[in-house]
């Protein structure tokens, strides 16, 4: 990789943090530690492969800015995924998705429980 891509992913790993602000403190704490962890994963990956990666992550980063630019009442967080790529997934992949979804469930529906003052 280019020092100019190394560059550019550097930046878009820095973006994805700073729009995480934006979250409600769970779920900033969860993304920041997925965004983490998945740079990390793929830092040893091919050319192919990082260019899916930060196309993926980029398309993530323009539908969260999205949806946080619009401030709702009822704000809507996150898309659904297509079966055309949910089939593409690995099984590694499909557990860490089931994991991912269980931990954002648990926490948002841990803060909904917590008594009103």
């Amino acid at each position: 990789m280019s020092i100019n891509h190394v560059g550019q992913i550097r930046a878009l790993y820095k973006a994805l943090l700073k729009l995480h602000r934006g979250l409600p403190f769970h779920l900033q704490a969860l993304g920041d530690q997925y965004v983490k962890d998945e740079f990390k994963r793929h830092k040893e990956c091919t050319t192919k492969e990082a260019d899916i990666f930060v196309n993926e992550w980029t398309k993530y980063y323009l539908t969260l800015a999205k949806q946080l630019s619009a401030r709702k009442k009822e704000q809507t967080i996150g898309d659904n995924l297509s079966p055309e790529l949910l089939e593409n997934f690995s099984d590694e992949q499909v557990t860490q998705l089931v994991e991912l979804f269980n931990e954002a469930t648990n926490k948002s529906s841990n803060q909904d429980d917590k008594p009103s003052r």
